[in-house]
């Protein structure tokens, strides 16, 4: 029995979610990393107006449905108000040096099975107000090699963050001016422009879509990424976790069979792109549960405030901005998209697609329904995948050299502007290691898998046949 199934098998709790958010911000954190290895400590840090908080940290997954298991607590801790970091005006920078951190070990010596590879939510309580938020973190597991490896997309998360009143985007910034650079060391936001999702707050995108859309795309605040880590956890696939920070600074990667890319993955660095072509190379195979994937290149520095490597994420979005054309350095470094003439390495060269367009909500319509991908569905060619294409959408490109086979052809319509059309693929292509890349073109691609976040944000989209594809690609990927 792997690790997963026993996991799994343990007693589950939904008192996991949040019932008040702390949308006024009583309560709110960040940890020292986004990801730890097991049996390692990390740091979380806390500020509240309260004089005392409760702490619950739960592992995230399928428990009977119920979500998640309680691994520690409630355990109650002294509150501190914390001094809030000033904005840089150069860069949009804000960077916490935040105090009197909470160190959780990830280490039971009474359970040696604890604390396995997976998403953390650190549940805050002011026990004052009653009013809760997450701190959001992954442990790891260095020591095993898995089939499957799941990475989650925070320097994603990141970019749309604007606690302090920036992001890398204009329409959460102060002023309506992005920044340049963003920290991990901050709380994600509260989500006071989009409050359908505050009871994710604190959680990135993990639980929910924290940015706003037009009004008439009614599953604005639904995310991704849980509903596959239920999906895969139900299934009891032999998995383990990592962040987009890991996939930048090592080659954890090469430490599966497949790797696989689920929700809004958007923000790559040129280390992640190096690691995850080489664990390709090495006969790893990719999953693209997702669309819009690395679609803008970005790089990491160390954090003034904390010391701490890897904490700040830089993003100009433009080369001719970005420091790095003034210095004479490779340009193709530059903080630009990757499609862009100055990285000029576009993404389609990896995955098979590249981003399209969006908002979408629409169906998946089936090309070459004889394909393997298709095995035990039912599905014939020119069938639908209802309510499984957006929000964001890939196609394939003539810009990409991997011969990609295209399995799904789906016309679409932008939500908020009908001149806005074309066509997404879903598609496959075998590497010259023999490694697999699989990419649906779509990011609600998980709705079909599991049911959450259906009905209070959105309609359900379970798909049967999404589920039996699903299995069929990590069937191919797994011995």
């Amino acid at each position: 029995m792997n690790p997963i199934v026993a996991e799994n098998l343990r007693a589950g709790t939904d008192s996991w979610q949040l019932s008040r958010p702390a949308t006024a911000r009583e309560i709110e954190g960040y940890a020292s990393a986004t990801s730890v290895n097991r049996g390692d400590a990390i740091k979380l840090y806390v500020n509240t107006r309260s004089p005392t908080f409760s702490l619950e940290v739960f592992r995230m997954g399928w428990y009977q449905g119920l979500g998640a298991r309680r691994v520690i607590g409630p355990v109650v801790i002294n509150g501190t108000r914390q001094v809030m970091s000033i904005l840089d005006a150069e860069t949009g920078l804000v960077d916490c040096a935040w105090t009197k951190p909470y160190i959780l070990t990830t280490h039971n010596p009474d359970d040696a099975a604890d604390w396995v590879s997976g998403v953390y939510l650190a549940k805050l309580t002011a026990n004052d107000s009653g009013t809760q938020s997450y701190i959001i973190f992954v442990v790891r597991d260095d020591q095993r090699q898995t089939n499957l490896l799941f990475q989650l997309s925070v320097s994603t998360y990141q970019a749309y963050n604007y606690w302090g009143g920036k992001s890398l985007y204009n329409w959460g910034s102060t002023g309506g001016e992005r920044a340049a650079k963003v920290s991990f060391n901050r709380p994600y936001a509260a989500n006071a422009q989009n409050p359908g999702a505050a009871y994710g707050m604190g959680a990135g995108e993990f639980l929910t879509n924290l940015q706003p859309h037009p009004d008439n795309y009614g599953s604005s605040n639904a995310g991704w990424d849980y509903n596959m880590v239920r999906w895969l956890e139900r299934e009891g696939h032999d998995l383990a976790y990592c962040t987009s920070i890991d996939s930048h600074s090592s080659s954890t990667p090469l430490t599966c069979r497949a790797w696989l890319s689920v929700g809004h993955d958007e923000y790559w660095s040129w280390e992640m792109r190096e690691h995850v072509e080489a664990a390709r190379d090495a006969g790893v195979h990719l999953g693209f549960f997702t669309a819009n994937c690395a679609y803008w290149q970005v790089r990491f520095e160390k954090s003034a405030a904390s010391g701490t490597e890897n904490r700040i994420m830089v993003c100009y979005k433009k080369a001719k901005r970005d420091p790095i054309t003034a210095s004479g350095k490779d340009m193709s470094r530059a903080t630009d998209k990757w499609r862009s003439e100055a990285v000029n390495r576009p993404e389609a060269q990896l995955i098979g697609v590249m981003y399209a367009g969006d908002p979408v909500d629409s169906d998946i319509v089936t090309k070459d329904a004889e394909h393997w991908v298709f095995a035990n569905t039912g599905l014939k060619t020119g069938d639908k995948l209802k309510g499984l294409l957006g929000y964001e959408v890939d196609c394939v490109s003539d810009v990409a050299n991997t011969a990609a086979q295209i399995l799904a052809e789906s016309p679409w319509t932008a939500l908020n502007d009908n001149s806005q059309q074309g066509v997404a693929h879903m598609s496959i292509y075998t590497a010259a290691s023999g490694a697999m890349v699989f990419a649906t073109g779509s990011i609600q691609w998980a709705w079909g898998l599991d049911d959450y976040n259906a009905p209070v944000l959105r309609t359900s989209r379970l798909n049967l046949a999404a589920q039996q594809i699903t299995r069929n690609v990590l069937k191919r990927f797994l011995p």
